[in-house]
């Protein structure tokens, strides 16, 4: 029987089949020895599993997983247990959803720039949605428009809203209506006040961000999956302070920056890494104001951390 996971509590995974049958299940013990798993976790959200059901309690829908699907794509994030070691934050989505505010707490462009990095190199496609409108003044305004033309000339969709008013909610809805969303963000930005705006009667914690800090508290403390109303499934993920790059070699960086796309075949070594390089035409397109300036900083902030974990 067919099933997809939409809750992991460590050893047990809530799953449910296409006829909305729930179970609560485990992982068969093989898994657990399988070296092509090199993940913390060999199962995730979104996961397309096999199961067999366990009838030896009455009283309870208990399942075995025997075996999990080939997956479209996955995301990863560095696992806490170890920044040598990967998580699978989330398997199978059509679309990610990066939830960023420009105040309390600011979500840093080289926050942004990290995942976008991570997203590209499996392939998923990100929508940047700005949270917290009602609380901007002039200052955050201009910042926010600065970050949205950044963005959008790349050629990402960038979304300002309110979930504590209401604003722009109607466009977060239509975007995600039939498709499987991952949302992500740092811990503060309004996550879980957006899902509940969008499903009434979920009720997640909310909680204030930390005044000493400025930094936003933890709600959500693993991934799960949600049914939306209107069509299509989420997936809420806990609020990451860092988005560490795992499994990107440094030749390959460039390639998930989309607007040096253009330029990297153009460059005079094949192997450049557009930092010290002769005839780099990426720096070239830097100078000339074709790629941003801070979005090359990020690069090579990026490139930097994978050579120290690399070697």
């Amino acid at each position: 029987m067919q099933a997809t996971v939409y809750k992991s509590t460590g050893s047990w995974y809530v799953v449910k089949t296409a006829t909305g049958e729930t179970f609560q299940a485990r992982m068969k013990g093989i898994f657990k020895k399988n070296d092509d798993i090199t993940s913390t976790n060999p199962i995730a959200v979104g996961d397309v599993v096999e199961i067999v059901e366990d009838d030896s309690d009455a009283n309870a829908k208990n399942a075995m997983i025997t075996e999990i699907g080939p997956r479209k794509n996955y995301i990863v994030r560095s696992s806490p247990h170890g920044k040598n070691k990967k998580h699978i934050v989330a398997a199978n989505m059509d679309q990610a959803m990066l939830v960023c505010t420009v105040k309390e707490p600011r979500t840093s462009q080289g926050f942004i720039d990290r995942f976008l990095v991570t997203a590209a190199a499996y392939h998923i496609p990100v929508i940047l949605v700005f949270n917290k409108q009602d609380i901007f003044k002039e200052k955050e305004t201009e910042k926010f428009e600065e970050l949205e033309e950044l963005y959008t000339n790349i050629g990402y969709q960038v979304l300002l809203i309110s979930a504590a008013k209401g604003n722009g909610v109607d466009e977060v809805r239509a975007l995600l209506k039939d498709k499987t969303t991952l949302m992500a963000g740092h811990s503060g930005v309004g996550k879980s006040s957006l899902i509940n705006v969008l499903m009434p009667g979920l009720d997640l914690r909310t909680k204030a961000v930390s005044g000493w800090s400025g930094k936003g508290l933890h709600t959500t403390t693993s991934a799960e999956m949600y049914g939306l109303p209107f069509g299509g499934c989420l997936i809420d993920t806990p609020g990451v302070r860092e988005f560490g790059i795992v499994d990107i070699p440094k030749a390959e960086l460039s390639h998930y920056f989309l607007e040096m796309q253009p330029y990297i075949t153009q460059c005079q070594f094949n192997n450049c890494l557009h930092i010290n390089e002769p005839g780099c035409a990426v720096k070239v397109a830097v100078e000339e104001g074709h790629i941003d300036v801070d979005r090359y900083v990020s690069y090579a902030t990026i490139l930097e951390t994978i050579e120290e974990e690399q070697y």
